[in-house]
């Protein structure tokens, strides 16, 4: 072997073993096959580059009794993402109005109030016929759609939904925690192109 021929190799090598497991396939879920912008972002980008994580899909407002759960969510973010786990954030003014900045105002809200970290994406309806195709995949999914801000969606790492939590669920909830753990500790399924 020449230098030419070992450096694409190697690059490609530790290419793949920096990959999530689900993503080493190079197909991603139904669920995350979609593209979003980022917060305050010009560029939609695709969800598939969570493909692999175990996730939990938030619907977020700015001016709502719940708002403090901002906290708790950006801890369990900080706390498990070294080991494959995101939270993503969805701000909705679908209930009452509770989010009625632009995206710059709730990027900056979200940072200097509750110090969020975790990725927050564009402004989305999340409830009803105008809910945004994520939403509608999530509720006929689980049969459940969000009856208020910061509803949950825990997401497996093959990207299926494999349970929905209410609002009234804090982000240290035993039975939510308790999920996440088992996700976290169980591999993915092996993709229909490795069997």
């Amino acid at each position: 072997m020449t230098t030419r021929t070992i450096y694409p190799w190697l690059a490609a090598t530790l290419l793949a073993l920096c990959l999530p497991l689900g993503a080493r396939a190079g197909e991603c879920s139904s669920l995350l096959d979609r593209e979003l912008r980022p917060l305050a972002g010009k560029t939609p980008e695709s969800l598939c580059r969570h493909q692999g994580k175990v996730l939990l899909l938030v619907n977020v407002a700015s001016k709502c009794g719940f708002t403090p759960q901002y906290e708790g969510l950006e801890a369990l973010h900080e706390r498990l993402a070294l080991r494959g786990f995101a939270v993503l954030g969805f701000p909705s003014n679908d209930f009452l109005g509770q989010e009625p900045g632009s995206e710059e105002q709730i990027q900056e809200f979200c940072s200097l109030t509750y110090g969020v970290k975790f990725p927050m994406y564009e402004k989305v309806h999340v409830k009803g016929t105008q809910a945004t195709p994520l939403y509608q995949a999530l509720r006929e999914a689980t049969d459940e759609a969000p009856g208020w801000n910061f509803h949950k969606y825990l997401i497996d790492r093959d990207g299926k939904v494999v349970a929905s939590f209410g609002s009234r669920t804090k982000p240290d909830d035993p039975a939510l925690l308790e999920r996440i753990e088992a996700l976290l500790a169980a591999e993915p399924e092996p993709s229909a192109t490795t069997q």
